[in-house]
C-alpha cells in the first residue's frame, strides 16, 4: 500500500507597494519631491526606455521582500516606461536605477547618509544626490555622489557668478542647481531651468503681462510697439 503524501501548499511571497508611512515629512520635503519627479518625467517624456519614479519601492532580491529600499526620486535607463506600483530588479535584468535623489529630512537623514548610502553603492548606482528643503541638516544644502570603483567621492560643485551652487550630472545630462535655497533642474545646453506644467503656465502669463505693460507704455510714448 503506498503512503499518502501530504500536499503543503506554498505561500506566495508578498512585495507590498507601500507600507502606511507618509510620503514627506513636511510641505517643503513634498513640493520638492514632486517637482523634481514631475520635471524629470516631462524631460524624459519622449524617452520610452526611461523611468522616472518617486518614493517606489524598489525589491533589489528575489524572495526577501526585506531587501528593499524607496528612494525619494530615481531614475532608471534601459527599462520600459509605464506605471508600477513598485519596482522589481529581477523582472528587468537585474537593473538597478541610475541616479538617486534624496529629500533629506530629520527622520531620513541618519538612513540618507548611512544605510541608504550603502544600498545604493551596493546596487551600482552611478550618481547619488542629497537635497535638505530646510537647511538644517546639510551644509550645503544640495550634495552629490558619484560612485568610482564601488565608492562614493564627491562630485565638485560650481558657483556661478550669482553665487548659485551648481553640481552636475553626468548620467541626466542635467544640473541641478540650488537657487535661493531651492532645488532646481537646468538644461547644460540651453542654460534653462526645467519646469511643471503648472510653471510653464504661470511663466507664459508671467511673460505676456510684461509685454502688455510694456506695449501700453510705448504708447503713452507715442512709440509704435510694432517698431520693437
Amino acid at each position: 500500500m503506498t503512503a499518502s503524501v501530504e500536499y503543503i501548499p506554498v505561500t506566495p511571497i508578498e512585495y507590498p507597494e507601500e507600507d502606511g508611512k507618509p510620503m514627506a515629512e513636511g510641505d517643503l520635503q513634498r513640493k520638492s519631491l514632486v517637482y523634481a519627479t514631475t520635471v524629470l518625467d516631462i524631460f524624459f517624456q519622449n524617452r520610452p526606455d526611461v523611468y522616472v519614479a518617486g518614493n517606489l519601492f524598489i525589491y533589489y532580491e528575489k524572495g526577501y521582500p526585506e531587501s528593499v529600499v524607496a528612494p525619494d526620486v530615481f531614475v532608471v535607463f534601459g527599462v520600459d516606461k509605464h506605471d508600477r506600483g513598485c519596482y522589481k530588479t529581477w523582472e528587468k535584468n537585474d537593473k538597478t536605477p541610475d541616479f538617486v535623489l534624496e529629500i533629506t529630512s530629520k527622520t531620513t537623514r541618519s538612513k540618507d547618509q548611512g544605510a541608504k548610502k550603502g544600498i545604493y553603492a551596493f546596487l551600482g548606482v552611478p550618481e547619488y544626490f542629497q537635497y535638505d528643503p530646510t537647511g538644517d541638516y546639510l551644509q550645503p544644502q544640495l550634495q552629490g555622489l558619484r560612485l568610482v570603483d564601488g565608492n562614493y567621492f564627491p562630485i565638485t560643485a560650481n558657483i556661478l557668478p550669482d553665487a548659485t551652487l551648481c553640481l552636475p550630472s553626468e548620467v541626466l545630462g542635467l544640473e541641478l542647481r540650488l537657487e535661493a535655497g531651492k532645488l532646481r533642474f537646468y538644461h547644460p545646453a540651453t542654460n534653462k531651468i526645467l519646469l511643471t506644467h503648472e510653471e510653464e503656465v504661470i511663466a507664459r502669463q508671467t511673460a505676456e503681462e510684461k509685454a502688455q505693460r510694456l506695449a501700453a507704455k510705448l504708447r503713452e510714448l507715442n512709440i509704435d510697439p510694432e517698431s520693437w
